[in-house]
């Protein structure tokens, strides 16, 4: 098979690294896999769904086999998802470009979620990181998969598309993304007045479920304005009995994401990740 000669002829990989493959119930459903390293860490990309896929492999994973599923935009500020891999976390992605969380990146995520559990044997939680416009997909898949989320950290996530792509508030919006926004939700000007189906409301069903929120935002931003995203879905949230922890950033915009000393981040994580 194609994976095992790949594996066979690349000396370099981590004992963990292939054992993985070894556990791997369907070696072949990887297509076309690349082997590399990643910040000093083994990953495959290749194609999922036909879009692209990555798998980051811990040098050593911890005994519950945790992973952090970064949403978007691959290998920005990474240094949560590099510190979570020394801790033995795996990290993993798949594309869900301009789909703005609808029902087919949902679909997608959980066709993803199931290739991940039954060919790598990860723990059945996971932790979300929805940064930016990831913050749809990561809120909205897990506002319909709770019993698979062990919490979520968001940065500066957009929680509502009427706030970032449409511009219909403070923010600047982006013309572009918003015309295929609606075209991804078969919207029109119109009636996405009247849509529901955005994270402020569904994060209800993450604080029935009691999953921990951790946010990071710039309290400057005008492109994701906070008042519009983060603060609603906070006063939604706590309503609702669940707990969220903000991390403000003042005076600081859209960017830079993250933090430069992610362990609050890091910490949050692994305080909500113990078994």
């Amino acid at each position: 098979m194609l994976i095992a000669s790949t594996l066979v002829g690349n000396a370099s990989l981590e004992s963990g690294f292939k054992s993985a493959y070894k556990q791997s119930t369907q070696l072949n459903a990887l297509k076309n896999p690349i082997s590399n390293t990643w910040n000093g860490f083994e990953i495959i990309e290749f194609k999922f769904d036909g879009v692209d896929a990555k798998i980051v492999f811990p040098n050593q994973a911890n005994q519950a086999k945790n992973w952090i599923w970064r949403t978007q935009f691959w290998g920005h500020e990474p240094q949560t998802d590099i510190a979570l891999l020394n801790k033995g976390f795996h990290l993993v992605y798949v594309d869900v470009v301009d789909l703005y969380g609808n029902k087919v990146a949902i679909n997608r995520l959980n066709a993803f979620y199931a290739f991940l559990i039954k060919n790598f044997g990860l723990n059945k939680k996971t932790v979300l990181e929805g940064m930016s416009r990831g913050g749809l997909d990561a809120y909205n898949w897990a506002s319909e998969n709770t019993d698979k989320v062990f919490c979520i950290y968001a940065d500066a996530p957009v929680c509502d598309i009427k706030s970032w792509p449409g511009g219909l508030g403070k923010g600047e919006g982006s013309k572009n993304d918003w015309l295929k926004c609606l075209q991804a939700y078969n919207l029109t000007e119109l009636t996405v007045k009247d849509f529901k189906d955005i994270p402020i409301n569904n994060c209800v069903k993450l604080a029935k479920a009691k999953i921990p929120l951790i946010t990071v935002c710039g309290d400057a931003d005008t492109v994701v304005p906070i008042e519009e995203n983060t603060n609603k879905l906070a006063e939604v949230y706590r309503a609702a009995g669940g707990k969220i922890e903000l991390i403000v950033k003042k005076g600081i915009g859209h960017h830079p994401h993250s933090l430069k000393d992610p362990m609050p981040i890091v910490d949050f994580i692994l305080k909500n990740t113990r078994n």
